[in-house]
């Protein structure tokens, strides 16, 4: 365990990419050297098999050796926080033991998939997860992967009750963020800590009182989000919305690929590992199947809004 509580994590959280060798197999000097990028770049904490990590794409054996990987190197210099996102609450629960055998401070779920749940049964999937681990658990509430989104009061019901310590919120919807923020205070539910996973709104979020950020282009320009998230805690808005606005620019680099040539899951993590391997931390911007590769050209685009932002 680190010295910082996995119950009062905050600041800049990265879901750190899982680099991959030629035959898909998890690169762990790359990966070794990017826990090191992120680290010394500031960053609070490291979500492993995020989904920018490919954990919808990793098999059990690839993900057990990433999770063992990135514990290991940050050698409790942050804290290291789990995906055990699957379809299903006893496949969740198994991830769940093979994390903590790991060594992570913390897990992150998200509600069931792939069958039609109903409210009642998602909180009974968080209330199970909690129950087979001593762990602290994060809800991740992100609707366009699972189809399902959280409910205000019961996330707040479940903070109360001690079974969830916080929430990664990729909804995407600033209103609802709001209206959790406004009534985990009002409930004097300051332990709940609740991460946006908007990365091109922090400041706007941090204003209206996150905790933290979960950025996939945080991979990329880990210092960036660690000034945007230190301009934000000092009030110096003009500042911030400044910084936010260089890394909007700069995360143009997820249009790389025309839509008609690939998903926009491909191109997003596609630019960001490619953006890596420009910078010379990973070996190879190879993606898990079946996503697609970016080309040359795209390659190109990315090579030049790295360059744009100062970062080549």
């Amino acid at each position: 365990m680190t010295t910082v509580a996995a119950t009062a994590l905050s600041g800049v959280i990265p879901p750190i990419c899982t680099p991959l060798t030629s035959d898909f197999e998890v690169d762990v000097p790359s990966l070794e050297r990017l826990v090191d990028f992120l680290v010394d770049n500031g960053v609070d904490g490291l979500f492993a098999l995020g989904s920018t990590g490919e954990v919808a794409f990793l098999p059990d054996a690839q993900r057990r050796i990433a999770l063992e990987t990135i514990v290991r190197r940050a050698a409790g210099r942050v804290p290291v926080i789990a995906g055990i996102i699957d379809m299903t609450t006893l496949r969740v629960i198994e991830h769940a033991r093979t994390a903590a055998e790991a060594g992570v401070d913390a897990l992150v779920a998200t509600a069931p998939f792939y069958t039609r749940t109903h409210p009642v049964e998602i909180e009974d999937h968080f209330r199970r997860i909690a129950a087979a681990t001593s762990l602290p658990l994060y809800a991740y509430d992100v609707p366009v992967c699972v189809h399902s989104k959280l409910d205000i009061s019961m996330l707040l019901r479940l903070a109360a009750e001690g079974v969830l310590s916080g929430l990664k919120d990729s909804t995407g919807d600033d209103n609802g963020l709001r209206c959790l923020l406004v009534a985990r205070n009002d409930a004097g539910l300051s332990q709940f800590r609740v991460f946006t996973g908007s990365e091109l709104t922090v400041d706007s979020a941090y204003r209206m009182g996150v905790d933290g950020v979960v950025p996939g282009l945080g991979n990329v320009d880990p210092a960036g989000y660690v000034r945007l998230a230190q301009l934000s805690v000092a009030g110096k808005w003009d500042d911030a919305r400044e910084e936010q606005e260089r890394l909007l620019r700069l995360f143009d680099l997820v249009n790389a690929a025309p839509a008609d040539r690939m998903g926009r899951g491909s191109s997003a993590l596609g630019a960001f590992k490619t953006g890596l391997h420009l910078r010379g931390v990973i070996a190879s911007p190879l993606a898990a199947p079946p996503q697609i590769p970016l080309n040359e050209a795209e390659t190109d685009h990315v090579r030049g809004c790295l360059d744009a932002a100062g970062l080549l």
